[in-house]
């Protein structure tokens, strides 16, 4: 069975049958949605989908508190530079405890002077990097560490002349570098690493959600999963049913509108496109988190856009 006889599959099963063609101009926002079996409910209940932002500061963290968010995401360098000692990470967890929402997931993993495909490509002094930021999120009981990475997984060369990058050897490089990193953190109780599919203008490896459930799969480790980035879905021309064919392994979710990339609800007549991804995550009973990883305008006008955010987002379930 190919990719588009699993996915015509899984839609089918799922009920999302009239609503996997999300992205380009064809859409339709008005689409046929069979009737989907609703998220699981906590005792609270509330959804069991968990929503954040990418922001930091006690009082951006403090509104989305108010605004009823239960997580905020950061950036993996920021939260847990590896350069820094045992004495500034002892201060660094009583500053990231501060804020009144646990930080449940961090981006910007692998900075981009690392190279991890390509004839140059140097796993080590990467892997030794990755586990210390991996080793200090599980220390304090973050969920997901996003690993986009693209200025260090790209695999380089020139496309439109001689020199063009042998793309195969560069995602096998990449899954390469994903098995050790396993290993190394195998004995770890929290924390995983979610693979980002990124769109193709962004990253020439791992652009759709599939790519990346090959790797988790071959890797089969509890400590690598998957992202649905649904701005890079959409761009990307990824369907919703690609969450279905995650289930379980979908580990986080970032989200942010149609194009704009800024906060969901940004432009409410592209609001419709979100529609199927979020009816394919109730399908699937997720669980996890989904956080805004987008432009929010106006800083004095955060208060108001986050608003706007997390209502467009509930309203979608």
């Amino acid at each position: 069975m190919n990719r588009r006889e699993f996915l015509a599959g899984a839609v089918a099963s799922a009920g999302l049958a009239g609503c996997v063609g999300v992205s380009g101009d064809g859409l339709e926002c008005h689409p046929r949605h069979a009737q989907l079996p609703s998220a699981p409910i906590s005792g609270s209940g509330k959804r069991r989908i968990l929503f954040g932002a990418c922001r930091s500061s006690v009082e951006d963290v403090t509104i989305m508190r108010d605004l009823g968010y239960d997580f905020w995401e950061w950036g993996a360098g920021a939260a847990f530079d590896p350069a820094k000692d045992d004495e500034w990470w002892k201060r660094q967890k009583d500053e990231i405890a501060k804020r009144p929402l646990p930080l449940r997931s961090c981006n910007g993993f692998i900075p981009g002077k690392f190279r991890l495909t390509g004839p140059n490509a140097n796993h080590a002094p990467a892997l030794d990097y990755a586990e210390k930021v991996l080793r200090r999120a599980d220390e304090i009981g973050v969920k997901t560490i996003v690993f986009g990475s693209g200025g260090a997984r790209n695999v380089p060369g020139d496309f439109t002349g001689k020199d063009r990058p042998d793309l195969e050897k560069g995602t096998r490089q990449y899954a390469d570098f994903c098995r050790e990193l396993a290993k190394r953190v195998a004995d770890m109780k929290t924390t995983a690493v979610v693979i980002e599919p990124l769109r193709p203008n962004e990253s020439n490896i791992i652009n759709y959600v599939f790519q990346g459930l090959a790797i988790c799969r071959e890797v089969n480790s509890p400590r690598l999963r998957q992202l649905a980035d649904i701005f890079h879905m959409m761009m990307g021309g990824d369907p919703a049913s690609a969450i279905v064919e995650a289930g379980p392994l979908l580990g986080h979710c970032h989200i942010a509108d149609y194009e704009t990339r800024q906060f969901p609800g940004h432009n409410p007549r592209e609001t419709c496109r979100l529609s199927p991804y979020f009816k394919a995550l109730e399908a699937i009973g997720y669980a996890g988190g989904v956080s805004c990883e987008c432009g929010w305008g106006d800083e004095k006008d955060f208060a108001k856009n986050a608003k706007t955010a997390i209502e467009t987002m509930k309203g979608l379930l």
